[in-house]
C-alpha cells in the first residue's frame, strides 16, 4: 500500500489504479477497469489481488465495488479484432487508457498494474506486482477480471463447443483441441500461435 497512501499523503487525490484481465487467452477481448476509491473505504482493507481470490469472492467483491457510491469506475474493451491489428499489448494499453477516461471522476494520478503505462491526461507510474501491493489495483484487478469471466460465459453460449466456458479462452489442452476439431471462432485471437 506504500505507493499509494504516499500519494494520498502528498495531497494528489483523486487517485485510480488500472489493471486488465485478459493478456493471455486465444479468444476473447481484453478487459481493463479503472477505480477510485476514497482514501479511507473499508474496501482498501477488502480487496486483494484478482488471481488469489475464489470466483465467489471476486463476485461478492465485485458486487460491493460496483454497488458503492464512494467507488467509482470505469472499464474499457478490447475485443480481438483489435487485438490481432496491433497487438496485445498495445490493446492493453489502450484499453487502459480507454477505462481512465470513462471515469465520470477525473484523476489527478493513475497507479498502473505493470511495467508500462498508457498515455494519460494525468500523472501515472506503473507498478510491477501493482495487483498485490495497491488497493485500488486490486480492485481494478477483480472489475476487469469478473467483467471478462462474464462476457467469456456469454460466448459460450454463443460459441458452443470451445469450452470458454470453463477455460475462459486460456490456452488449454482441451481449447487447443477445440480448435483442430472446429476451427477458429470469431472471437480468437488468429495472431496468436495454435489458433490458426
Amino acid at each position: 500500500m506504500a505507493l499509494e497512501e504516499s500519494l494520498i499523503s502528498q495531497g494528489y487525490w483523486p487517485i485510480c489504479g488500472v489493471d486488465e484481465a485478459g493478456r493471455g487467452p486465444l479468444a476473447g477481448p481484453v478487459v481493463a477497469a479503472a477505480v477510485i476509491m476514497d482514501p479511507d473505504h473499508e474496501l482498501r482493507l477488502k480487496v486483494r489481488d484478482s488471481k488469489l481470490l475464489s470466483a465467489a469472492r471476486r463476485a461478492s467483491l465485485f458486487d460491493q465495488i460496483m454497488g458503492s457510491a464512494q467507488v467509482h469506475v470505469g472499464i474499457s474493451m478490447v475485443d480481438a479484432g483489435t487485438i490481432d491489428k496491433i497487438n496485445i499489448l498495445k490493446a492493453s494499453l489502450m484499453a487502459m487508457r480507454e477505462a481512465v477516461l470513462k471515469l465520470e471522476l477525473v484523476p489527478r494520478y493513475a497507479i498502473i498494474d505493470g511495467n508500462a503505462a498508457p498515455e494519460l491526461p494525468c500523472l501515472c507510474t506503473p507498478v510491477i506486482r501493482g495487483d498485490q501491493l495497491e488497493p485500488s489495483i486490486s480492485a481494478a484487478s477483480i472489475v476487469a477480471k469478473v467483467i471478462r469471466d462474464r462476457y467469456m460465459e456469454q460466448m459460450d453460449t454463443l460459441y458452443p463447443g470451445f469450452g470458454f466456458a470453463q477455460h475462459k479462452g486460456y490456452p488449454t489442452q482441451a481449447h487447443y483441441d477445440a480448435i483442430r476439431s472446429l476451427g477458429a471462432c470469431p472471437i480468437h485471437r488468429r495472431s496468436f500461435r495454435g489458433v490458426c
